[in-house]
């Protein structure tokens, strides 16, 4: 699972005997087949577990997040939804710093959950550049050793059905799969700089797809932005 390049620390412990990158784990899995396989799982019975807990009332929180992360990974990883401790890098990007996330994260609060939360039913237009605001954001802040980007879908998920909407069919596997993810991915980095009308655009396809396939949600098997 060589995504990142990480600085020491305990959240860069792996596993012993296994295969190269397999971080330290609870479950003791040693091959990447397995730790995916058991994270996709694990978010599938979250997710289902999270659609009833969300009221349409409800505000997105930083802790929310980390409750979220958590309920997700914590059979797996005893660092599951605390910040991450580790400098993280991929593809010659540099995310801010560890010592930075809690305070990035107190400010994504302040300045986007608290203004964009609870979603409320509007044009879909504009959900769907909410939904892009934190998205964005969230990943640029990286708060997590792993999981990031599904997590951030799922919380984006979430933010539609507040909003009286479906989730969102990313269209990750299938036909045309390899397009729409590296067509995300591209929106995502747009969305670090400000530039949010690409993911938003992103999401409101994503938003057709689901309405026309009326498919029951699953986590998307992909690559962390």
């Amino acid at each position: 699972m060589s995504r990142y390049r990480v600085a020491s620390g305990s959240e860069g412990e792996l596993e012993p005997d296994a295969d190269v990158g397999v971080l330290r784990n609870r479950l003791h899995l040693k091959t990447v087949k397995e730790i995916d396989q058991a994270e996709f799982d694990l978010l599938l019975q979250a997710q289902r577990s999270w659609w009833s807990k969300v009221t349409l009332d409800m505000p997105f929180t930083a802790a929310l997040i980390c409750e979220m992360h958590r309920d997700w990974l914590g059979t797996m990883y005893e660092w599951a939804g605390r910040y991450r401790t580790v400098e993280m890098e991929k593809g010659g990007f540099r995310w801010p710093p560890a010592y930075l996330v809690e305070d990035n994260m107190a400010r994504l609060e302040s300045r986007l959950l608290c203004r964009l939360t609870p979603a409320r039913q509007k044009l879909t237009n504009d959900t769907c550049l909410d939904a892009a605001t934190i998205h964005a954001e969230l990943l640029l802040v990286h708060p997590f050793r792993d999981g990031n980007g599904r997590l951030a879908r799922w919380l984006t998920d979430l933010h539609f059905l507040q909003a009286g909407l479906s989730p969102l069919d990313h269209g990750f596997v299938g036909p045309g799969s390899v397009g729409r993810r590296t067509r995300y991915l591209e929106a995502v980095k747009r969305g670090y700089v400000g530039d949010l009308a690409p993911l938003a655009a992103v999401f409101a396809e994503a938003l057709e797809r689901s309405e026309r396939g009326r498919k029951p949600l699953a986590p998307s098997k992909t690559e962390e932005p």
